[in-house]
């Protein structure tokens, strides 16, 4: 039906489940998907600046040599994001001028599985410098602006990706997470951004802890069912891999479809773990959600994990300033001289400065506080099956809202090199404050390496969009995918379609 009546305006609707289906069925050939997708590029990219590399040629060099086959995504239009989501003989500069002329000499491991699945790789997506925050402004490339409302940012780090997605340019993109990085951006733009298990899905080759175990490669989605799919795909025991999850015995698309055997225990917070405020809207997600749940019989009560959230932060940005101190390091050996402010981002170069007085006992300390906050929440799933919170405490923050002026950067910069290590750490946890305001929920996940999911259940008065966060134990994105493809077929979902 979809083949013979294919324009621009029906592509816009179709996942990629939907598009393979049509290739497989010969009711369309690849290369038409990549000419609409390129179509609804050129319409939508000018305003909202979701991508900053394309590959037409290759594209459709690509799709003109492809073997078609039965594999899950094969012959769908796809972005990646500009960072450790390299095409060989592509740029990937991680959003920073830095390296502006940086270019792949490989495939990662995660996009040659993408590959293996029949993906066509239309370009890069902006992502702010070395994918430090939760919006998406690099200096370089300047700010990703949200489908929804253009004077709002459409989140970070993945924020070129879920713009591109919900924009309807592709059906889905590259992203990844290492704070809340697909599931923030998932909030902001009305999309489905799981992030899975510690170990699930491939990483590499060179990055293989990715922020000590805190990142991991997925993507931002439209419907479940490709999230499902995506996952069957992509989920690898990697024997180069620092971290590894037994594969899950089963097919995610199938699992997701079949019904509960048991009511689910639900345990429930609408409070910010650092103690920050929380909007009324984020809240209301929570409330919808769950008393859509308990409709559905399920058990809920409102209850908290028991874990420091403010401390746990802490830890989060000493082991941001450890990395990024080794990252500028390793660049200054590549690049064979001395990186100095002029180079780099107000965030990375403090981050940088605060982890180069950072001993190898406080890093390995903060390390331990991430395993007894996952020993902690090891404890709450023995009562509770979920954790569910807002996936964000507000709607997206408007574009430069969260970006430091020029005034700033310069007394942030003074004062960095002019304090003690202590200072520092407190220093950069208040140069983070108001983002860490507007996303106070994701970062958990992160550092326990449970699987979370955000679904668009909530549209603002002011017409943007907020998400839900679910967690679930490690191992479990079954359960997670299982009751977001119920919420799916609910009057709670609110995704919006583009033309």
């Amino acid at each position: 039906m979809w083949g013979e009546l294919m324009n621009l305006e029906t592509f816009c609707l179709l996942d990629a489940t939907d598009m393979a289906e049509l290739i497989k069925k010969k009711e369309i050939k690849s290369n038409e998907l990549l000419d609409l997708s390129f179509q609804q590029l050129e319409k939508m990219n000018p305003s909202l600046n979701a991508i900053v590399h394309t590959r037409f040629e290759r594209a459709f060099s690509e799709a003109q040599n492809m073997e078609h086959t039965s594999t899950s995504f094969m012959g769908v239009p796809m972005l990646l994001k500009n960072i450790s989501q390299s095409v060989k003989g592509e740029p990937m500069t991680a959003g920073s001028a830095l390296l502006k002329e940086n270019v792949a000499k490989l495939d990662s491991h995660f996009v040659a599985k993408l590959r293996e699945g029949g993906s066509l790789f239309i370009g890069h997506t902006n992502t702010p410098e070395f994918g430090l925050k939760n919006i998406s402004e690099p200096a370089y490339y300047g700010p990703t602006r949200n489908p929804w409302n253009l004077e709002y940012s459409s989140g970070g780090s993945s924020g070129g990706s879920a713009a591109a997605v919900a924009a309807g340019i592709v059906p889905v993109a590259g992203a990844s997470d290492g704070g809340g990085s697909i599931r923030i951006p998932a909030s902001f733009t009305g999309l489905v951004g799981l992030k899975p298990t510690r170990g699930r899905t491939p990483v590499g080759p060179g990055v293989g802890r990715q922020w000590q175990g805190a990142a991991i490669d997925f993507v931002l989605s439209r419907s479940v069912r490709d999230s499902a799919a995506m996952l069957d795909l992509l989920q690898v025991v990697q024997p180069e891999a620092a971290f590894q999850t037994p594969l899950f015995p089963g097919s995610y698309i199938n699992e997701m479809k079949k019904r509960w055997k048991k009511p689910l225990r639900i345990g429930f917070s609408k409070n910010s773990p650092v103690g920050t405020p929380v909007s009324e809207e984020a809240k209301l997600t929570v409330e919808k959600t769950m008393k859509w749940l308990e409709v559905q019989g399920h058990f809920i009560e409102e209850k908290e994990p028991d874990v420091n959230g403010v401390e746990l932060m802490r830890n989060y940005y000493l082991m941001n300033c450890g990395e990024m101190a080794a990252l500028i390091e390793t660049l200054e050996k590549s690049l064979g001289r001395i990186i100095t402010s002029e180079d780099i981002e107000i965030e990375s170069w403090m981050l940088k400065e605060a982890g180069q007085s950072v001993t190898a006992a406080e890093f390995t300390a903060s390390l331990a506080a991430w395993d007894t906050a996952a020993a902690q929440m090891a404890d709450y799933h023995k009562t509770y099956d979920l954790f569910i919170t807002p996936t964000t405490a507000y709607p997206a923050p408007r574009i430069g809202e969260l970006t430091h002026s020029d005034k700033q950067q310069d007394r942030l910069q003074q004062e960095i090199s002019s304090l003690g290590k202590h200072e520092q750490q407190q220093l950069i946890y208040e140069m983070f404050l108001p983002s860490l305001t507007y996303t106070p929920f994701t970062q958990l996940a992160n550092l326990t390496g449970q699987p979370a999911i955000s679904l668009p259940v909530h549209v603002t008065s002011e017409g943007l969009p907020i998400g839900v966060q679910v967690m679930a134990p490690k191992g479990r994105e079954d359960v997670l995918l299982k009751l977001a493809f119920l919420l799916e077929q609910s009057n709670l979902w609110a995704q919006r379609k583009w033309e």
